[in-house]
């Protein structure tokens, strides 16, 4: 089992999802009950932007402190090609 693995950002990219929950919510309502396109591509917008932001904040954060940390341990016990990887795989999802 792994260790929880929590950042200072988390709050934030966890209300930014929350908001971004109820966005979508009111995109499905406003589907059902008929409402106009240009309303409904609105609030899609507002949940694309929130759920993007909080995937940014996120990746940001883990290239600040996860990697950061992983390359300071690379300095003093030599070069990993995990933590290399690792950015890589990472900043594919900017």
């Amino acid at each position: 089992m792994k260790h929880a693995h929590t950042h200072e950002t988390h709050p934030a990219v966890v209300k930014r999802l929350r908001r971004a929950h109820g966005h979508l919510n009111s995109v499905i309502e406003m589907i059902e009950q008929g409402r106009e396109c240009l309303d409904i591509a609105q609030q899609l917008q507002a949940v694309e932007k929130a759920i993007t932001q909080a995937k940014k904040t996120l990746v940001q954060d883990h290239i600040d402190h996860c990697l950061a940390h992983a390359l300071d341990g690379a300095r003093r016990s030599g070069p990993s090609m995990a933590s290399l990887d690792e950015f890589k795989q990472i900043t594919r999802y900017l």
